[in-house]
């Protein structure tokens, strides 16, 4: 794991213990860019690790300082996030940038790889439920797309980073209460059951309560708080 750092002036002291992992993707034209952006005082806004295309691992704000990234978000009944987490910034265009050929750009597996290894580090560092690894579109779901659908989740799970649970189940719950149970905020439904289907059902990205959506949303729920 190669770490270097780059310091940003943009944190201040948590207020509330931390509990929680959020990756994002810097959804800008370029990684510089990014950094340059989260280190810039006016922009006002910051991450405590940046992991590059190459898999360079940036450091920017210290882990037991309050880094800028969450914004407004809430998981679980928590809120003030950025108290809560460590930010993760990996650099991809995402939605705003897309590749040349209009798809999602591609997290390449070097980068992947960097973040498994960091993500693996900090939580040999901190005791994190799985349940409080999240992407940014999980916790601000009317607000966020990343790290987007075409983030490897299911791979991380793998690596023993999150959860990922092993087959649907038949359900006839109402899917807004399996979502609110498993950490979602539900005010808007439909920006709820997006957030879901992005990180666990991306081959159905489409908003809308379908028999898939629930079915793999009784397994996260029973995976996330028991059967």
């Amino acid at each position: 794991m190669r770490l270097i750092e780059h310091p940003s002036p943009n944190f201040n002291d948590r207020r509330a213990r931390l509990s929680m992992l959020v990756l994002h993707y810097t959804g800008m034209e370029t990684g510089a860019a990014a950094e340059a952006r989260l280190c810039d005082p006016a922009a006002e806004v910051s991450a405590h690790y940046v992991v590059r295309e190459d898999g360079t691992i940036v450091r920017m704000v210290a882990e037991d300082k309050r880094a800028w990234h969450a914004g407004v978000g809430r998981w679980r009944g928590m809120d003030d996030i950025n108290s809560r987490s460590i930010g993760i910034e990996i650099v991809n265009g995402g939605h705003d940038f897309p590749a040349d050929n209009g798809t999602l750009p591609p997290y390449p597996d070097v980068q992947i790889a960097a973040v498994i290894s960091l993500c693996l580090a900090i939580l040999a560092r901190h005791d994190l439920d799985p349940r409080n690894i999240v992407g940014h579109s999980d916790i601000a779901p009317t607000r966020k797309r990343d790290p987007g659908e075409h983030f490897p989740w299911a791979h991380l799970a793998k690596a023993g980073i999150g959860l990922w649970p092993s087959a649907p189940k038949a359900s006839t719950a109402d899917l807004g209460t399996l979502l609110a149970e498993i950490g979602y905020d539900t005010a808007d439904p439909a920006a709820a059951i997006t957030a879901f289907q992005r990180r666990f059902l991306p081959s159905g990205l489409t908003g809308q309560a379908d028999d898939e959506t629930l079915a793999l949303a009784q397994a996260v729920r029973d995976l996330y708080i028991g059967a």
